[in-house]
């Protein structure tokens, strides 16, 4: 009898026909595998039936509740959290059957390296690389948090790091990555201003080109080529993008007070 614990490939999904056959076809040797899906208008749900019949339709609130909506569903032991524009590579493949023919790992979860591929060449810098990613974990000691727009496994015990690559297949153009920037920066904004973080001239002055110092020179992101350059260019403009709408959503969207207000305005108003 197998000792092998049994595992669970969970993907989110919406309107990806172009990644999703090419993601699940690099995990069908998983024992599961659980699509949930935003309610996709093209191909999606077809391709991902392909592959399993383990599939659910849910309204989009946020990255990190979709992930804990697919987490639950899972029935193995283990769970492989992939997006749709993820590939496993063989050699990550091989070495994760490898650890779990060997029984129950004496950990609860795995970082593995993800390698992006952006602008017709993989990215070797910039920070994007080995960027290891919490992706494979023990289902009864995971459970995802509040970090929208990107998302956050929280963990109940040690975590070991596998040596295979993950692939990402990111943003299509640049069109796409700025598309994604303006989307994620409000997202991020939102929950900045929630937790109640302000920001001021300060930060818009000192944080995007901090940013761009970091990736470019301090990792090496010019080792990257135009690319690189593109990348660390488009990272400091998506860190002032998010701290300008912070700015608006505590700052400029404040109700403006009246100069004939005086001092004793709020005593009066209450009557």
């Amino acid at each position: 009898m197998s000792t092998r614990p049994s595992i669970s490939v969970s993907v989110i999904t919406f309107n990806e026909e172009d990644n999703l056959r090419a993601c699940l076809d690099s995990v069908t040797w998983a024992d599961d595998i659980v699509v949930v899906d935003s309610f996709s208008t093209d191909a999606t749900l077809d391709i991902a039936r392909e592959f399993t019949d383990r599939i659910h339709q849910r309204a989009w609130n946020g990255i990190n509740e979709q992930r804990q909506f697919a987490l639950e569903q899972c029935r193995g032991d283990w769970v492989l959290c992939l997006d749709a524009d993820e590939r496993v590579t063989p050699e990550l493949r091989d070495e994760i059957l490898a650890v779990f023919d060997r029984g129950n790992p004496d950990c609860n979860g795995f970082l593995i390296p993800r390698r992006a591929y952006y602008l017709g060449q993989w990215i070797r810098h910039c920070g994007w690389y080995p960027d290891r990613k919490l992706r494979l974990f023990r289902r009864a000691s995971a459970r995802f948090g509040d970090n929208d727009p990107h998302d956050k496994v929280v963990l109940d015990g040690a975590v070991k790091t596998l040596g295979g690559d993950l692939l990402h297949y990111t943003y299509r153009d640049l069109t796409h990555n700025l598309r994604t920037i303006n989307t994620f920066s409000s997202v991020a904004a939102e929950r900045c201003a929630r937790q109640g973080r302000d920001t001021g001239v300060l930060d818009l002055i000192v944080r995007p080109p901090w940013r761009f110092i970091k990736q470019y020179i301090l990792r090496l992101g010019f080792l990257d080529g135009l690319p690189g350059l593109i990348i660390c260019a488009m990272s400091a403009f998506s860190a002032f993008a998010r701290e300008a709408k912070i700015w608006e959503l505590t700052e400029a969207a404040a109700p403006a007070t009246s100069s004939e207000e005086g001092p004793d305005h709020e005593h009066r108003a209450d009557g």
